[in-house]
């Protein structure tokens, strides 16, 4: 009887082990299937959210992923780079890329009615693009640290964290308008304006996230979406909102080009494909390829 027990023991042991495997290998593999692979450390992934669905457009959220330690982060303004050319105003995410060499690239935050000057603080090395620090921005962008060892990429809440610090240990500092706290709160309350949204944020894993969507949603309802998402979001910024809001990738033979168009109070239609010219960007390039 004992000889029975023990090889009916031994066989419920090896088979509650292979299931076990069995279902991890199964949840990676799942995890893994929610993005395409463009390079090493850099995916992308749809999403067509279960509820929020809006009438205008498809729904649907784009979101990049990539990995700061393989990436290097540009902030490319008009106002530093483009002075002396017949585009002072800035140019569409397209053509940013396109000349300056970038893998991808988004909007970096909104500008004022001077269309060159971040609404927000805005810093890049020795080129201050906006040097006033806005008192309702919470969320800071910071990337090319002064000590190597630091995070190479952050996105810090300024009511955790002291804006003269970050200054004083990035090179290039941008301030914008804060969607989600670490870890993932929502800081918005529902509201009835919407619009398209490029927004930015980042994951548990310290991974970068351009995140795109054309069909308008209000910022809560926005939030509440991207919490939801199997992406591990643990913060996040309004970039910019409307038909200015716009998203280009083109690397490894794939092509991403997302253009925003609907928004509250100016632009309530679903009926712009342009890109428009924007002063500032965000852009990637390879860091073996500096």
């Amino acid at each position: 009887m004992d000889f029975i027990q023990y090889y009916v023991s031994k066989d419920f042991r090896y088979m509650l082990t292979m299931f076990i495997i069995f279902v991890i290998f199964s949840m990676i593999s799942a995890q893994d299937s929610t993005w395409t692979k463009i390079d090493e450390g850099l995916f992308y992934a749809e999403f067509q959210p279960a509820k929020n669905k809006f009438a205008v457009g498809d729904s649907k959220i784009t979101v990049i992923k990539i990995d700061p330690e393989l990436f290097t982060f540009k902030l490319l303004c008009a106002s530093e780079l483009l002075q002396d050319s017949k585009n002072k105003e800035g140019l569409s995410v397209r053509r940013w890329s396109k000349q300056f060499r970038l893998i991808a690239s988004i909007n970096a935050g909104m500008f004022q009615t001077d269309y060159i000057s971040n609404v927000g603080y805005m810093k890049n090395g020795d080129h201050v693009n906006n040097p006033l620090v806005h008192k309702k921005y919470k969320s800071i962008t910071a990337f090319n640290p002064v000590d190597k060892k630091s995070s190479p990429f952050k996105i810090f809440d300024l009511d955790k964290n002291g804006f003269d610090v970050i200054k004083r240990e990035y090179k290039t500092v941008i301030q914008n308008l804060r969607l989600i706290k670490r870890p993932g709160q929502n800081r918005w309350k529902s509201q009835n304006r919407m619009w398209s949204e490029a927004a930015l944020g980042q994951d548990k894993k310290g991974n970068v996230l351009f995140i795109f969507s054309r069909s308008p949603y209000t910022m809560y309802e926005f939030n509440e979406i991207l919490l939801s998402l199997p992406i591990d979001l643990q913060c996040a910024q309004h970039l910019e909102g409307g038909p200015e809001a716009s998203l280009y990738l083109s690397h490894n033979g794939i092509t991403i080009e997302k253009v925003g168009s609907y928004e509250t109070d100016f632009n309530e239609n679903d009926d712009n494909y342009a890109y428009w010219p924007i002063p500032n960007v965000l852009g990637i390039i390879k860091r073996n390829e500096e």
